[in-house]
């Protein structure tokens, strides 16, 4: 089982990213998929998450209307796409995998690497 995060980088506040999540070894459109980050020195948290069929999506409130999470399941990726970034959304970026999974914040099985955004100011 592999996810594998990239499309990470270095943007300026109020600059925009497209995160991408590939994913194998595992049946992908049985899975749930979140995008979670963690903050230099700080906990891990939730950011966004998409159901099995991509019809049902959630977001944590300091990212809704900014970013997009979507999937592709023929191609076994999700994706993030970050708007408006600020600088309090430095942090590394990772995707996971929720079996049968419903856009939920919780339970997630796999785990991807993580890929790196910083923000300027």
């Amino acid at each position: 089982v592999q996810l594998q995060a990239f499309g990470g980088g270095l943007v300026q506040a109020r600059g925009s990213l497209r995160l991408s999540c590939t994913a194998s070894g595992f049946k992908f459109s049985d899975f749930g998929l979140g995008w979670f980050r963690q903050a230099p020195e700080k906990e891990r948290v939730f950011v966004a998450a998409i159901s099995r069929n991509g019809e049902k999506t959630s977001y944590t409130d300091s990212v809704r209307g900014r970013f997009a999470v979507s999937r592709d399941n023929s191609k076994n990726t999700v994706y993030l796409q970050l708007n408006s970034l600020k600088p309090e959304d430095t942090a590394r970026y990772y995707c996971a995998a929720d079996y049968y999974g419903e856009a939920g914040r919780f339970g997630y099985d796999y785990w991807g690497q993580g890929t790196l955004v910083t923000v300027s100011s």
